[in-house]
């Protein structure tokens, strides 16, 4: 299916462990490409080092440990709520629905979720919401990462088809250049229409056009 991604498992946990899922999410902010949500359960048999807030690392040590976390987690899951998902919800519905599907289809059944912020999405496992979590336990910061690594790739595919907008460089951020790039060609398919920046550059460049 479009948009999902699923772990395989990588150990099998030992009698009476508790599995502990972290949840987290990358591109709320953009106004363009999805919002991906993951959910990933740790091995404490294999601890990974560095683990920190996606925000507060460099994109190459992001890349290093999310092949990381791929590899030793005893299982992940990824979820895009796509630019029209988003459009037809508003973001926040959008991004529980995503943070659901990602705690899904999960490999394994947790026995508690930690979510980073200050909600919990729809789930059948006990979940908390953490505000911060993303600086204070390892299974957000992990599922923050791969998140936030998933998504920063999908904008480096949308550059290649929509190279003017200049999505390599800023993600869909609502940055100074794509504020600009946006009034001179319009929207494409894959802004979200619903959010204002976006909706005023049309009301823009209809005032241009008419004039």
């Amino acid at each position: 299916m479009k948009g999902q991604l699923q772990g395989n498992v990588a150990g099998v946990p030992s009698p009476g462990e508790v599995l502990l899922a972290g949840v987290d999410e990358a591109g709320r902010g953009p106004l363009a490409g999805p919002v991906v949500a993951a959910a990933v359960i740790l091995d404490p048999r294999h601890p990974i080092e560095g683990l920190a807030d996606s925000k507060a690392l460099s994109a190459r040590r992001r890349d290093e440990l999310s092949a990381l976390i791929r590899e030793h987690a005893l299982c992940f899951a990824l979820s895009f709520a796509e630019h029209d998902e988003i459009d037809a919800v508003n973001i926040l519905a959008a991004t529980m629905n995503a943070m659901s599907r990602a705690l899904e289809k999960l490999a394994m059944a947790p026995k508690r979720v930690l979510i980073d912020g200050n909600r919990c999405p729809r789930s059948a496992y006990p979940c908390q919401a953490v505000v911060g979590g993303d600086a204070r336990y390892d299974c957000i910061s992990a599922a923050s990462i791969i998140a936030k690594v998933a998504r920063d790739r999908r904008m480096l595919e949308l550059d290649r088809v929509y190279p003017q907008y200049g999505f390599a460089r800023h993600k869909g951020y609502p940055t100074a250049v794509h504020r600009q790039a946006l009034f001179e060609h319009g929207p494409c398919p894959e802004h979200r229409y619903s959010y204002a920046p976006v909706r005023a550059s049309l009301r823009q460049r209809s005032g241009v056009l008419k004039a």
